[in-house]
């Protein structure tokens, strides 16, 4: 191993940028931040396992040790551009002061990794007065109607009112299997025929949401992808329906992706996030897949927040994404 290319400094120097440990999260949020390790935990497995026999050999950290953590990352799908920040910045804090073997390595991952994600949060923008119009966008296939209704199950968990609009016209069944949802979510739905135009279901949902002082409006829009033109006008023309109606909506636009085609998924999505307006993400199948690095990729690549992730089959299960509690279950 090269030390020599690095600083070293002694062990009870504590350097600005030195994370503190964090502290056990309160008793009310075990719950959720036990549910958050339960649907990384292949990723975790194989991921934790790649990074502690890196660790082990690890009593100052040199370039062979981040040569080493290289692959591991890139096996998680957290992505060549995320690596390659995170271990630039490794490698910087390493020539600054030297880090101090495998256990100040992994703290430091953490750290970098959270900042990765941290980078692109935003504040959700609530409307002032109800309706709050959330349209939900993606490919067929990522589990965007099912999602929907789980959205809608979350909200009246809540005590909130919900209106779901059925927009994904096109689709076979997308209408009867947004209805089943609505059935067990227990919420009303706005529907047209199947082939009808998906704005007039829309115009007819906000004016209903308006009318019933509802709290929140989801509409479930189209996902083919024979034409990108033509779908992403149609996505326009219900963004413009909507805002004539309700001012600033739609309020969220929330591209929904499924984790399990990691890397090929960015692709699909970045034909969304170009023209579509998305303000976040809803990442589908985290509990299906050991590449649940494709967060990080996301946020790099994409440059936007996940706002919520689903993390199994049943209706509650989705919940909202922090950084903190994904970070620490992924390396825990």
């Amino acid at each position: 191993m090269v030390f020599s290319l690095f600083g070293k400094r002694d062990k009870s120097d504590q350097h600005p940028d030195q994370p503190t440990p964090q502290s056990e999260p309160p008793q009310e949020k075990r719950g959720f931040f036990d549910r958050m390790k339960q649907a990384v935990t292949r990723t975790r497995e194989s991921f934790s396992e790649s990074i502690s026999s890196v660790i082990a050999l690890t009593r100052e950290v040199d370039e062979s040790t981040l040569t080493d953590l290289e692959p591991v990352l890139l096996a998680a799908d957290i992505g060549s551009a995320t690596t390659a920040i995170v271990l630039e910045n490794l490698r910087q804090r390493a020539l600054r002061t030297g880090i101090q073997g495998g256990a100040e390595l992994k703290e430091l991952l953490k750290a970098e990794l959270k900042q990765v994600l941290d980078g692109v949060a935003q504040p959700i923008r609530h409307p002032a007065a109800p309706p709050e119009v959330i349209m939900m966008v993606g490919v067929n296939g990522t589990g965007k109607t099912t999602t929907t209704g789980k959205l809608a199950a979350h909200f009246r968990a809540q005590g909130r009112s919900v209106l779901l609009c059925a927009a994904d016209t096109f689709r076979a069944a997308a209408i009867e299997q947004l209805e089943v949802w609505a059935q067990r979510s227990d919420v009303p739905i706005i529907k047209t025929k199947q082939g009808g135009d998906p704005s007039a279901a829309l115009y007819d949902a906000c004016t209903a949401a308006k009318a019933r002082n509802t709290d929140i409006l989801i509409a479930d829009t189209a996902g083919r992808l024979h034409t990108k033109s033509d779908l992403m006008k149609e996505l326009d023309k219900m963004r413009r329906t909507a805002e004539k109606l309700i001012p600033g909506a739609p309020h969220q636009t929330l591209l929904v992706m499924d984790a399990t085609t990691g890397q090929n998924g960015l692709t699909q999505a970045r034909l969304f996030t170009e023209a579509a307006r998305v303000t976040g993400i809803v990442l589908t199948k985290l509990d299906g897949t050991a590449k649940g690095g494709i967060v990080l990729a996301i946020a790099t690549e994409l440059k936007l927040p996940v706002i919520y992730a689903g993390v199994g089959e049943k209706i509650e299960d989705i919940i909202p994404f922090d950084s903190t509690a994904f970070v620490d279950s992924l390396l825990d």
